[in-house]
């Protein structure tokens, strides 16, 4: 498994697509937060945090990790890799966990330049280093949660296309859906004594409880138990192509 691992990693980055997306998700943090004078800009503000950062940042994600994760599943069918890769000595959970770990750790490496942005807003405190840094580190950790959620949802939508484009689509869909959806549901206040609940099931309530600083088990079990349902389903996606071959027989 590390073996593959490794070589997933190095997919990565050897080709431009690891390296487009660390730059594309700093440039476009950097920009709102110290250059637009929108309501994002640090320096406007006129405090000292970075909640902007964590604004922005799942939108940005929303968009450039279905980038990361449309080609694990989907290249592979397409190009009839999967099958040679699938003949080797290694279990289905391993390629997938393989190509989980690799995109999630380009994620983290997108978001390490970013603890620039942090010493700088401690610099310029007034006085230094009055800032929220609990809040600040909980949304890190959030953030990171936040990411690798989104990476299993965009394996998942690999695994059932051999179209990078259509894998891209349906994984920002999903993506999208997870995050937002919960909540735009609940704003429509139907469901009576059972909207709370609803709005619980979105992951932008989870990420704003771990925004706060408060690092929940539920909020980390809610995580957890949304990568392992989606790397489930990846599972039960890839397990499907012998299902064909038992009904042909």
């Amino acid at each position: 498994m590390y073996i593959l691992f490794k070589r997933e990693l190095s997919n990565f980055l050897n080709s431009l697509t690891g390296y487009i997306v660390i730059i594309v998700f700093l440039l476009i943090n950097g920009l709102f937060l110290w250059v637009f004078p929108e309501e994002f800009n640090i320096l406007d503000y006129g405090y000292a945090n970075m909640d902007g950062l964590f604004m922005l940042g799942p939108f940005v994600f929303l968009f450039l990790i279905p980038a990361i994760t449309m080609r694990s599943f989907a290249e592979e069918k397409k190009t009839g890799t999967i099958e040679i890769l699938l003949t080797k000595p290694i279990t289905d959970t391993q390629i997938i966990l393989s190509k989980y770990f690799a995109g999630l750790c380009l994620v983290v490496f997108s978001l390490l330049p970013t603890l620039v942005y942090f010493f700088s807003v401690y610099q310029l405190g007034l006085p230094k280093g009055n800032l929220d840094a609990g809040g600040i580190w909980g949304s890190y950790i959030g953030l990171i949660f936040l990411g690798a959620s989104f990476v299993a949802i965009g394996i998942f939508s690999s695994s059932i296309t051999n179209n990078q484009i259509v894998s891209f689509i349906v994984s920002v869909f999903l993506c999208g859906f997870a995050y937002l959806g919960f909540e735009l549901i609940y704003s429509f206040d139907i469901f009576g004594n059972i909207d709370l609940f609803i709005k619980s099931l979105g992951i932008n309530a989870h990420y704003a409880s771990m925004s706060r600083g408060v690092i929940d088990t539920r909020d980390i079990i809610y995580f957890l138990s949304v990568i392992i349902i989606f790397l489930l389903l990846t599972k039960i996606s890839l397990q499907s192509r012998n299902w064909g071959k038992f009904y042909k027989n």
